[in-house]
């Protein structure tokens, strides 16, 4: 399957030797287990409502991985401003504390006689 070159418009790429682009996606995601690790990417696209890398194993098998995963995907304003300083959002974190607030709620009140 011939890899797309217009992967990303700032991927790194080079061309392999019959002359197909060639895009080197690597893991990113900090809790990953193998980050740090180059795939050769055999198209991007959407799948299951997601933004994917598309990559054969080392068996052969076709796999995705998304690519906020990768060094593929552009940065949102958030991640830009942060610097990396910080993975949450504060309004993430404040619905997080507002449902496990209700679910602390919920079970008192289950518990009560």
């Amino acid at each position: 399957m011939p890899v797309r070159s217009c992967l990303s418009r700032k991927s790194p790429s080079d061309c392999s030797a019959n002359g197909q682009a060639t895009v080197v996606a690597e893991i990113t995601h900090p809790f990953h287990p193998k980050r740090g690790e180059q795939l050769e990417a055999a198209t991007r696209k959407k799948t299951w409502g997601e933004d994917r890398v598309m990559y054969y194993d080392a068996q052969g098998q076709l796999r995705s991985m998304l690519t906020s995963w990768t060094n593929l995907h552009e940065l949102d304003s958030f991640m830009s401003a942060s610097g990396g300083r910080s993975w949450f959002r504060v309004d993430d974190l404040l619905r997080l504390s507002a449902l496990i607030s209700q679910m602390r709620a919920d079970q008192d009140d289950e518990s009560a006689p």
